[in-house]
């Protein structure tokens, strides 16, 4: 018979798939390592285990014990299965960029998931690094995972996933392309690799508003790279003890919105189910292109499933509302988003019942209607002078301060007509889709529809 004694037993020795379609515009065989056939379903299974039996062998982590750690999410569910399978607790703090799926799965193998806020340094308490280091320090019996700085996080890609590409491809890899978050992927597998074979190049995949590819090039770690991106696992606002950069022969950089879009792509044209750092990768893979010649053999490493990312990157709505949608907008109503929904206020109502609706749904103009219909619009210039006359303005009907009617449009007015007629006279536009169907256009939405 042939089993494994716990699911641990199974982690590792994922497929390596020949990319056909996507890769079509590059002169050489590009191979996907595609890590979620790992039972947590990401490449971090394969250090977590090694680094909590590292952490046993050195006596840090005891029976019965509890695990911490700051994770995106992968690293948690890895965790999870060896806690689960070792008796430990666990404890998983992860910053709210992450999908709420991850949270979820976490959540559903039994552990304890603390979400912090993502923008904030590194060195902030409120930061997921500093939540998980003070917890470690506050909770008995408990071992800090650290998978940033933990040496046994690289070394279980040296001696595991370095050699699976070696042996996969006999020998015949020319470069090794994949996504840096910890840096332990890439520094251990390069590491081997190179060992084997000094001309083997190693590329790292970088997003915008992560410090690596200019630390990388340059030796500056500058702050001003930093700022708030969308794409989960990759890229850094700290420098990992992990990330070995002398291994490293280049960085690329890729957006947030070809990470989504090229994920998609994986999925429709290859059939591979992977989340957005894959989408980054096979990305980086095409930007990368004049760097491979024919003989080559190109592998690029996908980390993680789809199914962490079906409110986000195949989700349509998501992907519209941050203009990742390469949809053709030449109409009004194309400018609409499906869940918006027309809020409005009559003319006897008190503007602090318009005050009361701008906070709830977040808008600052609001059409004011009698029964004859449209009659006016109050919006934050309207009330803000209306405020620095009366203090008193709140109590007073909307037909006191409002100012005149938004105009209305047709559905299929041109867009370039729409941007016209919104101007410090009209804040926003109204579209008749008849039936006593109306929505309202603002400047954020001409904006958002910008690519």
């Amino acid at each position: 018979m042939n089993y494994a004694d716990n699911i641990l037993g199974t982690i590792g020795s994922t497929p390596l798939v020949k990319l056909n379609k996507i890769t079509r515009e590059v002169d050489a065989l590009v191979l996907a390592k595609v890590e979620t056939f790992n039972p947590g379903n990401s490449i971090k299974d394969r250090m977590a285990v090694k680094m909590v039996e590292d952490a046993e062998a050195g006596g840090l982590l005891k029976p019965g014990g509890t695990i911490i750690e700051g994770t995106s999410g992968n690293t948690g569910m890895g965790l999870a299965l060896v806690a689960i399978v070792k008796g430990y607790k666990l404890i998983c703090v992860i910053n709210d960029k992450q999908s709420k799926e991850k949270i979820d799965i976490l959540r559903a193998v039994g552990a304890e998931v603390i979400v912090c806020p993502t923008s904030v340094e590194p060195d902030d308490p409120r930061s997921y690094y500093s939540v998980a280091k003070r917890l470690s320090e506050e909770t008995p019996d408990s071992w800090y995972v650290n998978q940033y700085d933990n040496p046994s996080n690289s070394l279980a890609h040296y001696e595991q996933t370095g050699p699976e590409l070696w042996r996969q491809t006999d020998g015949k890899i020319t470069h090794f392309v994949v996504g840096v978050g910890t840096g332990g992927t890439i520094s251990g597998v390069g590491k081997y690799l190179k060992e084997q074979n000094p001309d083997i190049k190693i590329w790292g995949i970088d997003t915008y508003g992560s410090v690596f590819k200019k630390y990388h090039e340059t030796g500056v770690f500058d702050e001003n790279e930093i700022y708030p991106y969308i794409t989960e696992g990759i890229g850094e606002d700290l420098l990992p003890e992990n990330v070995d950069f002398s291994i490293i022969d280049g960085f690329t950089k890729v957006t947030d919105k070809d990470a989504a879009v090229y994920t998609r792509k994986l999925a429709k044209e290859e059939g591979i189910f992977v989340g957005g750092s894959a989408g980054a990768a096979i990305k980086g893979v095409l930007q990368l292109k004049e760097h491979f010649k024919p003989d080559d053999v190109v592998v690029v490493l996908f980390h993680d499933s789809g199914s962490r990312y079906i409110g986000k990157m195949f989700n349509d709505d998501w992907m519209r509302e941050r203009g990742f949608l390469d949809e053709e907008v030449t109409k009004a109503e194309d400018l609409v988003r499906n869940d918006q929904e027309l809020i409005t206020v009559q003319t006897e109502e008190l503007v602090y019942h318009a005050i009361e609706r701008m906070r709830k749904y977040n808008i600052s103009q609001i059409p004011v209607k009698d029964a004859s219909g449209f009659v006016g619009v109050i919006d934050e210039t309207s009330l803000f002078r209306a405020y620095v006359e009366n203090k008193d303005v709140a109590n007073k009907p909307v037909k006191e301060i409002m100012r005149p009617p938004l105009p209305v449009i047709d559905r299929t007015t041109p867009v370039d007509k729409v941007s016209k007629l919104i101007n410090k006279d009209n804040s926003a536009i109204l579209i008749n889709f008849g039936n006593d169907n109306y929505h309202i256009i603002t400047k954020h939405d001409i904006i958002r529809a910008i690519h």
